[in-house]
């Protein structure tokens, strides 16, 4: 039987750094911004630094203030508070 030099082996990567940088939210966070463009589900998409943040209940050019609620490494979830 042949086994695998590599069985057993973990290949993980540093925490957080699988697509670059750590995201420039963080959860808890308000910010002002524009809705920009629609999202395939019907979500709002605003930007924050050129980060992707999905904003339900929102049309495009829409000035709301927001609030993260759940951050992925390439973008992030908010809902309206004001």
């Amino acid at each position: 039987m042949v086994v695998s030099e590599l069985e057993g082996r973990r290949f993980e990567g540093k925490p957080g750094k699988k697509f670059g940088p750590q995201p420039p939210v963080k959860v808890g966070e308000r910010y002002r911004v524009k809705i920009e463009a629609m999202g395939k589900g019907g979500d709002g998409i605003a930007r924050i630094k050129g980060f992707v943040i999905f904003v339900p209940k929102t049309q495009v050019g829409d000035e709301v203030e927001i609030v993260i609620n759940n951050v992925k490494q390439r973008f992030a979830f908010a809902e309206v508070i004001g």
